[in-house]
This record gives C-alpha cells, sequence and structure tokens, in this order.
C-alpha cells in the first residue's frame, strides 16, 4: 500500500453535505436544493494515510470530548483536495488535504475542527434539513398563489393583477432562498462561538481561528469580487472576525502557542502531503522559508522516493530513522521505498516494526505488513500475510486496498473461491457494485449455502446498484 493513498469515497455520502467553515464566502448559493443535489451524486475522493489520521484525530479529540459527543462516534475523513475547506455529514468531519497543508500551525486546524464540531454539537445538519423542507414549502406555496393571481387576472382581463401574480411566483423561491441563507449565517456563527468555548475548554488559544478567517478576507479581497452578503450562506470573513475578535482575545489562552512537539508532527504531514500532491517542488515551496525542517526532509525523503530514485530515498529516510528512531512512520515510508526495490522480505521486517512501534495499532500499517509478506512469496508468510490482512480489515471493513490484498493472497494459495469473495468486496467498498455481484456470484458456488461467507457474498448479490 501506498503510504498516502488517495481512492473515491467507497458509498455515497449520505443524505446531505454540509459546508464548512470556508466555503460560500466568495460565491452565491443560487439555489439550496441544487447544490445538495449535487453534493449528492458526487463522489468525494478521499485519502488514507495512518500517520494524518493519528494526528487530525489527536487534534480533534479533547474537542468532540468536551462538546459532549463521543470519541467513538465521531469519524474524521480525509478529502483529496487542495482547497482550505472543511464540513460535516452525519457523524463525520471531513477535513481537505487543502486546509491540511496550507495551515501552518496545528492550532489553525483545530480551530477548523472546532467549528465543525460546533456543528455537530448543535445539530445543525437535521435543523437544515427541517428549514430545507420549509423553504421548499413556502416556495410552492407562493408560487401557486402567484399562478393563482395570474389564471384569475387572465379570466377577467386584469393585465395588472396578472403581473402582479407573476411577481409573487417568482418571489416565492427568491425569499425562501433568502430566508434558508439567513438561517445558514446564524448557524455558522453559533458554531464559530461554540469553537470559541472549545477552544477555552480544552486550554487552547483561538486565535488559529481568526488567522483562518484572515486567510479568506485576503483571498476575497484579492479576487475583487463583490458579494450581495444576502445571497451567501456563511457570513462574511470580516463579520466572523468582528464577532469573534473580542471572545477570543478574552481567553488566557489567547496567546498560548503550540507545543513543539506538536508543531513538529503538523510540519511532518505537510511535508507529506505536500510531497504526495506537488512532488519536491511543492515542498521546497512549503517550506522556502525553513528548508532544514525535519518535514521538509522527510517531504524531500518521500519525493526522492516518487521520483524513482528508491536508492537515494532510502538514504535519506534513514537519516531521519537514526534522528527519531522510534517513529512509526519513517519505518513505514521505508517499508514502502524497499517494495519499491522489490525487496519484500526486508519491507515486511520495516512494517512490522512500525506496526510495533505504532501506539494505535493502524490498520492501514498492518495491512502493509501483510501485503508485504504476500509478495515474499514463501508458504510460511502467505499463511501469515492472510492473518494479518484480515485482522487489518477486521478494524478498517470499508478500505477497498484491504480486501485487494486479501484477494491475492488467496490466489496464491490457491483459494479461488475465497479470492473472488474478497474481490467482490473490494468492487463493492471501490462503488463498482456490478463488478462486485460478479465475483460475488462467482465465489458463492463454491461455498456452502448458509455460512457466514455465503451469506456475505449473498448481500453482495442483493446490494441495490447506485
Amino acid at each position: 500500500m501506498v503510504a498516502f493513498q488517495m481512492t473515491g469515497l467507497f458509498r455515497p455520502i449520505a443524505n446531505f453535505v454540509r459546508g464548512a467553515i470556508v466555503a460560500g464566502a466568495a460565491s452565491a448559493l443560487c439555489l439550496a436544493q441544487t447544490a445538495i443535489a449535487a453534493a449528492q451524486s458526487s463522489s468525494v475522493p478521499i485519502v488514507r494515510d495512518a500517520e494524518i489520521e493519528a494526528l487530525v484525530t489527536d487534534y480533534a479529540t479533547p474537542i468532540i470530548k468536551t462538546a459532549g459527543l463521543s470519541r467513538n462516534a465521531i469519524r474524521i475523513v480525509l478529502v483529496n483536495n487542495n482547497s482550505f475547506n472543511a464540513f460535516v455529514d452525519g457523524r463525520r468531519i471531513f477535513i481537505n488535504t487543502g486546509a491540511l497543508l496550507q495551515a501552518q500551525t496545528p492550532n489553525e486546524i483545530i480551530g477548523v475542527l472546532a467549528h465543525e464540531t460546533g456543528h455537530l454539537a448543535g445539530g445543525h445538519e437535521f435543523k437544515l434539513r427541517e428549514q430545507l423542507a420549509a423553504a421548499k414549502t413556502l416556495a410552492v406555496v407562493t408560487s401557486l398563489l402567484g399562478i393563482g393571481a395570474v389564471v384569475g387576472g387572465a379570466a377577467g382581463g386584469a393585465s395588472g393583477l396578472s403581473k402582479a401574480g407573476m411577481g409573487v411566483a417568482m418571489g416565492g423561491p427568491e425569499a425562501a432562498m433568502r430566508n434558508l441563507l439567513n438561517y445558514q449565517r446564524s448557524e455558522e456563527m453559533a458554531a464559530d462561538r461554540s469553537a470559541i468555548t472549545y477552544l477555552a475548554n480544552t486550554g487552547q488559544s483561538a486565535k488559529g481561528m481568526l488567522t483562518t478567517f484572515e486567510r479568506f478576507s485576503n483571498a476575497l479581497a484579492l479576487t475583487g469580487t463583490s458579494v450581495d452578503p444576502y445571497r451567501i450562506s456563511h457570513p462574511m470573513p470580516r463579520e466572523r472576525i468582528a464577532n469573534l475578535e473580542v471572545l477570543a482575545h478574552a481567553s488566557p489562552y489567547y496567546d498560548k502557542p503550540d507545543s513543539p512537539a506538536l508543531q513538529q508532527r503538523h510540519d511532518m504531514m505537510r511535508g507529506k502531503i505536500a510531497a504526495y500532491t506537488g512532488g519536491g517542488a511543492s515542498v521546497l515551496q512549503t517550506f522556502r522559508k525553513d528548508p532544514r525542517n525535519i518535514g521538509a526532509r522527510y517531504g524531500d525523503a518521500i519525493a526522492t522516493y516518487l521520483n524513482g530514485s528508491s536508492q537515494s530515498a532510502l538514504s535519506k529516510i534513514d537519516v531521519l530513522i537514526k534522528e527519531q528512531p522510534k517513529n512509526p512512520y519513517f519505518q513505514e515510508i521505508r517499508g514502502e521505498i524497499l517494495l519499491k526495490q522489490n525487496k519484500a522480505s526486508d519491507a515486511a521486517k520495516a512494517f512490522q516494526k512500525a506496526n510495533a512501534l505504532d501506539p494505535r495499532k493502524s490498520s492501514l500499517i498492518r495491512m502493509s505488513y501483510g501485503r508485504a509478506l504476500m509478495l515474499s512469496g514463501t508458504p510460511d508468510n502467505l499463511k501469515a500475510s492472510i492473518k494479518e490482512i484480515k485482522a487489518g480489515i477486521a478494524s478498517d471493513r470499508e478500505y477497498p486496498s484491504g480486501y485487494g490484498y486479501l484477494a491475492q493472497a488467496y490466489a496464491q494459495t490457491g483459494d479461488m473461491v475465497r479470492s473472488d469473495l474478497a474481490s467482490a468486496e473490494q468492487k463493492y467498498y471501490s462503488g463498482k457494485i456490478q463488478d462486485a455481484q460478479i465475483f460475488a456470484i462467482r465465489a458463492q458456488r463454491g461455498l456452502k449455502n448458509g455460512t457466514p461467507e455465503w451469506i456475505q457474498a449473498q448481500d453482495i448479490i442483493n446490494a441495490k446498484r447506485k
């Protein structure tokens, strides 16, 4: 597995995606229903990476706890998008890799997560659905009244009344939209205020939030765009800053900096994202003011590996390992580089060490370990490979690549029935329902009727095609 893997969202993103802390300030929302329908029908490209997921979870956990939410019920999802954005859906917080890359301090991202947690704790998603229903009803009723006036006016020959009726009909959707957007703006302000409270309760600064809004304000000013503040779903950045500045400065933690250890992890995350999304040039640009930063050197090692210079990359990552011998993610990258060199047995040792060092026991690292064992090709390693990959899948059931590794491992042992079943799962969680059903039907022919695996195949066969 590539340590930083990009793939499509495995299943559609529920019924509604709520916009986040940023978007909307520079663009009008013409029709709320249209935006939501677009979100429903689109696939959000997500990123899986053990290191980044662990760090962002560490950022979010204290905030989620102080908001009174269950940490285990909230999932952080990384989105492969270069813009600075985040949003919530159901019990998930989605955050763009662009936000993680652009934010120079942990506090900026913690502020974003605090804002999104405010939406979850306030039940804004569900309340907004009610507002959508009410807005739709208002628009329909007003339009019907207008149509009635037009018909009545036409029948009586009253052209003035007919024209007025047309105005009522056209004004209905406009009034409904403005009411809805006004409600959304009030929710955004409520989430901002909740975020300030969460940050204070966890002993953290709100300075990062203000930095983020300053970024949006400057970006908006540079575009020269004139925005109608009543036709957007978020308050203007300057308005948000004015509303929060006093509260932010009132906190005794306003000038509290991020810890050096946390800042270092943040820099390494930025280096990794820069390397995977923009290569060596992006790493240099990101750390142009501090080229010897460990994040810059980490990103450079990854970019060197991605560029095909695996031996040079190995030398660079080994230097970092000497500096931080207990860093599991350096060992993980080392395993990826060794796989690139077709040294599967050595890669397996690196992944095994990464897994042993990883306090989170990431399913992604464990599945990478299983994959390396499988690629080594020995009978004993194949058996161990299946065990490790299945253990990883058990705690991360919607990860398509894990099933791909499992299918390959079973195929190497000659168990084509279970290989087909694993392939069916891989296709299913990749959103390729028809292909998944073909593999499931093939697997089911070799499975005993009524067994858990037979039922597993049947569930895929019965799945509705999206």
